[in-house]
């Protein structure tokens, strides 16, 4: 229970009161799932500060009115402020503008128009906002500033009609006002320092402006250019206010879904623009450039002391990983290592299964997870406020199991070898998101030819303005959208095309909600081409699904590394793809690949305490095969088949002389299983004299074969034809083949004693089908109902 008393410590410090145990259902839920204590980094964000939950808060809604209120008034106040520092910031501007037309100006006309470039249109815009919130919180009455009388209590019904969703929404879409600042932040601080160092007067003026702060009107001093950081400041913590109240207005409100527009504008607008608020602290290359973030993110730091939860960042000459930690109520981040760009090599590969202890506990969290998600969902009803506490401590422990999974559950790495000889190991949490780390690390270490030593203080310091990613992938702190997707969720990947090489290929495909179940499957590896088929079936039981992830694979014969070739997000769509098939082909990369979906919703059985065992595919009934991977015929018969007409055609004696002794053991127990066996009627069948009468009977018993044995068989025949096409190079003729395989596709009946009796009617069974000019081809996976399929 250590980490979870260190977010009882934290919470404390923000005077959030912990649950007491009377308050509790059933506390043995709350327990730790591991006794002993895990490796994990203790210092994950969701303990060193308020993550940004993403779910309205479950609690009574007559509470969630009054806090919200209590946001707004916030907002309100703050705004005040805001519009206090930029009415000062504005103070000199006239002045300043009538003695540029002096003959002893302090700043000429056009440095005037840099400095106090935008800040008059921010004014406005802000005093717009103001002005119309104070309204709308207060319709009866004129407010002076920082008055704030009848926002102490509002009556639920009031709160309840009180709509201000489209002052925000209509404030975000001007937010456009900024960018313009932005960009001309450096210029103006620029004219601020050398006016500072150059001119008397100006000294003077920028390091005593006044603003008057609060409703005591008490002076606050400012320098110029602290002043000029402020709308900077402002518009970085818009997209926080959002979502403090929208995270405090019921779902149910009016002001609901558009909060939720202004939020989604306001997080657009941030990530377009976060990079350059570096420019207080920026850094010029030798090439003009400046060092700006390029991309930011959770990965898991793997080193000698264990798996720990860190904060990567992508700038424009390095990468830089930090630890999230709080100083009091104050969120910091602590240096880890970073590494230069400069002639960065970067691997990937994914993660070999852990020990079964190991896996032991996987799957214990798995489980933990779904009881406290299933209790949670039974105290959140109805939003009691006799259980909000137990609700908050449920999510909480959610959180921690989630965390813990992130960290410890294998998947891939990237290693990043640095030309100083240092390395790093990263794992990613999924393989589409380790394609997207490794095209963008590749990409910026290919533009950059030097880096200039950081000082590490202060850019690991400004990351918490410059972030981008707030907190790490965590479904159970990820937005509760009104459509997700909870049971079973098929996909077909039938094949692919647009290779310009031949290759083996797969297809990883992955899938978000909760981890109560494998998130991760992949297509077994295609035969060598340049048009890959597998037709085969991936099966996922989700819970809170929303999207599906496709990643491309190709491997080549010259051993070198997996090569990703693609990637793709597929929106579910549970409209079109409910109880029935709908057919999709997905562009990734220079690879169309086609695929199938299908959504069965239903319960979700609790997942197994114990780990899925990887079934056998020698020595185990071709039936049963089948059923595993959900095919008609086997993936290891196609893989040899593929294998041996891409290389093997036109090798004498293929089929009869023998090969390496281990690998015809393998073999052996492949084809070893029941589905060899035959029937006596094939036996009597052959004994009709009708060539024609013959044949007929001998397609009737082959068809009347279980769906696998039949399609198996089928394929096999198909194959030995090709192989025979090759007679005069590999000296197989029809015959042949049938001699070789006879006895061991067919299993003679038992009345049958006389061996050379039992080998001649296995020969002539095969012999007779590999001659057959009408043989059916074979399915290799079950068709899906076409009067349901859509394309």
């Amino acid at each position: 229970m250590e980490l979870y008393m260190e977010a009882v410590e934290y919470l404390k410090a923000y005077d959030i009161s912990p649950v007491t145990e009377d308050e509790i259902v059933d506390s043995e839920l709350l327990q730790d799932v591991f006794i002993e204590e895990t490796e994990w980094d203790s210092h994950s964000p969701l303990q060193t500060e308020p993550c940004l939950p993403s779910t309205p808060t479950t609690e009574n809604p007559d509470d969630l009115l009054q806090k919200r209120i209590v946001v707004l008034k916030g907002v309100l106040i703050s705004e005040e402020i805001y519009l206090t520092e930029l009415e000062t910031l504005l103070t000199p501007m006239k002045a300043l503008k009538a003695a540029a037309g002096t003959s002893q100006p302090v700043l000429s006309t056009k440095q005037v128009q840099t400095v106090f470039y935008q800040i008059p249109e921010l004014r406005d815009l802000h005093k717009d906002f103001f002005t119309s919130l104070r309204a709308r919180l207060q319709p009866d009455e004129v407010m002076d500033p920082g008055a704030q009388q009848g926002l102490e209590r509002v009556e639920a019904p009031v709160m309840q009609l009180l709509s201000v969703g489209d002052l925000f929404l209509k404030f975000v879409n001007q937010l456009g006002v900024y960018r313009g600042f932005i960009d001309n932040y450096e210029n103006a601080v620029e004219i601020v320092q050398k006016c500072m160092q150059s001119d008397q007067r100006f000294r003077t003026l920028a390091e005593s402006m006044m603003s008057s702060k609060g409703s005591d009107n008490v002076k606050t001093k400012y320098t110029f250019e602290a002043l000029l950081y402020k709308p900077l400041d402002r518009v970085m913590k818009t997209t926080l206010v959002l979502h403090d109240l929208w995270k405090h207005t019921p779902p149910d409100h009016p002001d609901s879904i558009t909060l939720q527009e202004a939020l989604r504008l306001s997080s657009s607008f941030l990530s377009g623009v976060n990079e350059r608020s570096q420019c207080k602290r920026s850094v010029k290359l030798s090439r003009g450039e400046r060092r700006q973030l390029i991309r930011d993110g959770f990965v898991v730091d793997v080193c000698e002391n264990g798996h720990n939860l860190r904060h990567l960042f992508l700038y424009t000459d390095m990468l830089l990983c930090a630890r999230l930690t709080s100083a009091g109520r104050q969120a910091q981040y602590r240096f880890c290592w970073y590494l230069p760009l400069v002639g960065l090599k970067v691997l990937w590969a994914a993660e070999h299964l852990p020990s079964s202890e190991y896996q032991v506990k996987i799957s214990k969290t798995r489980a933990k997870m779904y009881q406290l998600n299933q209790a949670l969902q039974q105290h959140t009803k109805g939003g009691k406020v006799s259980v909000s506490r137990t609700a908050d401590r449920l999510r909480r422990k959610l959180e921690e199991c989630e965390i813990w999974l992130l960290t410890n559950t294998p998947s891939f790495t990237l290693d990043l070898h640095s030309t100083s000889g240092k390395s790093h190991t990263m794992r990613l949490f999924s393989l589409y998101d380790l394609n997207e780390w490794k095209e963008a690390i590749e990409k910026q270490s290919g533009n950059c030819v030097e880096m200039v030593p950081p000082d590490l203080l202060s850019v690991t310091s400004s990351c918490i303005k410059l972030r981008m990613t707030q907190q790490p992938p965590l479904h159970c702190v990820q937005s509760n959208k009104s459509v997700h997707i909870c049971g079973s969720l098929y996909v077909m990947v039938h094949s692919a095309c647009g290779l310009q090489n031949m290759s083996s290929a797969y297809v990883c495909v992955e899938v978000d909600g909760f981890e109560f179940y494998d998130r991760r499957k992949q297509t077994c590896l295609s035969a060598f081409c340049v048009t890959p088929q597998w037709d085969e079936e991936l099966v996922f039981q989700v819970d809170g699904a929303q999207q599906l992830f496709l990643v491309f694979v190709s491997q080549y014969e010259n051993g070198t590394q997996d090569e990703i070739v693609g990637r793709m997000v597929l929106n579910l769509d549970t409209d079109n793809m409910l109880k029935k098939w709908k057919k999709v082909t997905c562009s990734l990369g220079q690879v169309d690949v086609t695929l199938s979906i299908k959504y069965m919703p239903h319960p979700l059985e609790p997942p197994s305490t114990t780990p899925l065992v990887q079934e056998p595919v020698f020595c185990v009934p071709i039936g049963q095969v089948a059923i595993q991977e959900s095919v008609l015929v086997p993936h290891i018969v196609r893989s040899c088949v593929e294998e041996v007409e891409r290389r093997g055609l036109n090798e004498e004696g293929i089929y009869r002389i023998s090969g390496v002794s281990s690998e015809i053991q393998a073999l052996k127990h492949a084809f070893n299983t029941n589905y060899r066996e035959a029937f006596k009627e094939l036996a009597d069948a052959l004994d009709i004299a009708d060539p024609y009468l013959r044949a007929d009977s001998m397609l009737t018993l082959l068809e009347a074969l279980p769906d696998v044995n039949r399609n198996t068989l089928l394929f096999l025949l198909h194959h030995l034809k090709r192989v025979a096409e090759r007679k005069e190079e590999n000296k197989m003729s029809l015959s042949n083949l049938a001699t070789v395989f006879g006895p061991s596709l067919l299993r003679p009946p038992v009345a049958r004693v006389d061996i050379s009796q039992e080998v001649e009617v296995q020969v002539q069974v095969i012999f007779l089908y590999l001659q057959c000019q009408n043989l059916p081809e074979a399915l290799l996976t079950k068709q899906l109902d076409f009067n349901e399929l859509e394309t």
